[in-house]
């Protein structure tokens, strides 16, 4: 298979992703090359390309060449196949997440959960797992390949990571089974294994949701763009401390929001919006996550 995939040019990585919880075939593979289009490989015996631009790094340089390779390649292909396969929409919601936050701080409080790093974002997964289950087009996959929809009964969530090597989506398996603590703990140590670099492939496959967290660069909402093979992707905003409507007066809130990018062969914009709802719902008020199920 290996030798198959060098042949036609196709990572092996991105096929995977490209197939959740699947033993890849020669069909896959052939597949995947069939809808990728093929770099140029530069051989040994072809002449260097003559560039007027000098070698990176003398005084004077007006550009810097940084070849493509590695993990910000592998993404760049996933989201082009992603952006060219899938046909993306995104709805938006903003709310008010002062009960979140004063949850979280009373969490703070609590001795039981010393060494624990409870936060927003362990919040939102743990709505976002609940919500799945209330909405499980959001949890499917268009199997283009045996023309069938796939749906999961498991979550298996992707959480974006900014590094120096470029963006990677770590899975935490079978998320929807674990406790808020044990949610928050996974995040903080796949987060921290992807700050090191030390981020292994098969950790980045098999994912059926994704949460990109952009609130950490001061950046209110955006369009996330699909992972192969995902029906949806979160993205959450900044935290805000704004002006709003609260029991008909107008008060300082906590306030952030919600970006939701789906597929639409999978997913309409009536179940889009009613788990944006049931995430918000959880946010807004987090005792309702006792009523979700």
């Amino acid at each position: 298979m290996r030798k198959l995939a060098k042949d036609l040019g196709v990572d092996l990585v991105l096929v995977a992703a490209a197939h959740p919880g699947e033993m890849v075939t020669r069909g896959h593979v052939e597949e995947f090359a069939a809808r990728t289009p093929a770099m140029p490989e530069v051989t040994a015996s072809a002449p260097a390309p003559t560039s007027t631009v000098p070698p990176a790094g003398r005084s004077g340089d007006r550009v810097t060449r940084t070849p493509i390779r590695g993990v910000r390649k592998h993404t760049a292909a996933a989201m082009v196949q992603s952006a060219f396969t899938a046909p993306h929409a995104t709805t938006f919601l903003t709310l008010d997440v002062t009960a979140t936050t004063e949850l979280l701080a009373s969490l703070k409080t609590d001795r039981a959960l010393d060494g624990h790093r409870i936060g927003v974002l362990a919040i939102v997964a743990k709505a976002v797992c609940l919500a799945l289950g209330r909405t499980p087009a959001l949890n499917a996959k268009w199997d283009e390949a045996a023309g069938e929809i796939v749906e999961h009964h498991y979550v298996n969530l992707g959480i974006a990571a900014a590094t120096d090597r470029g963006l990677v989506v770590p899975v935490i398996r079978d998320a929807d089974r674990l406790d808020l603590v044990d949610l928050a703990d996974a995040i903080a140590e796949l987060a921290a294994t992807a700050r090191a670099g030390r981020t292994a492939p098969a950790a980045m496959t098999g994912g059926t949701f994704s949460i990109t967290n952009v609130g950490v660069f001061g950046v209110d909402a955006g369009t996330p763009i699909l992972n192969p093979g995902e029906a949806g992707i979160l993205a959450v905003g900044a935290l805000r401390r704004m002006p709003w409507e609260h029991h008909g007066e107008i008060a300082l809130r906590d306030v952030l929001t919600l970006s939701l990018s789906f597929d639409h062969r999978l997913v309409d914009g009536a179940e889009a919006a009613r788990f944006l709802t049931d995430v918000a719902g959880v946010l807004r008020e987090p005792g309702r996550a006792m009523l979700l199920r």
